[in-house]
């Protein structure tokens, strides 16, 4: 389950607000750092703007070169793991 905590926060020149000790801990935030803020009604939510995807990408070329293995090779095991989804829901569907 989510926890919602709120925090009160000044608004500053020029509309900067500081951010909690906490939070930026928890979100290993830096100085010059991107945010996210998105509007709902009256509402904002503001978030790590951090892209994920690049870092990510990074660590699976990583693990793949590490173990030897291609893209080929995962697409071949795509195509297996396809076939074998398939075959499985064809037998829950056969018993319902």
């Amino acid at each position: 389950m989510m926890t919602v905590t709120t925090y009160p926060v000044k608004i500053r020149q020029r509309g900067q607000l500081t951010l909690p000790q906490s939070i930026r801990e928890q979100w290993s935030t830096q100085d010059g750092d991107v945010m996210t803020l998105v509007q709902l009604g009256e509402f904002a939510i503001l978030a790590p703007a951090t892209l994920k995807t690049p870092a990510l990408a990074r660590q699976f070329s990583q693990i793949m070169e590490e173990e030897g293995i291609s893209l080929a090779d995962l697409l071949d095991g795509l195509a297996e793991e396809r076939v074998l989804a398939l075959e499985k829901q064809k037998k829950v569907d056969s018993t319902t």
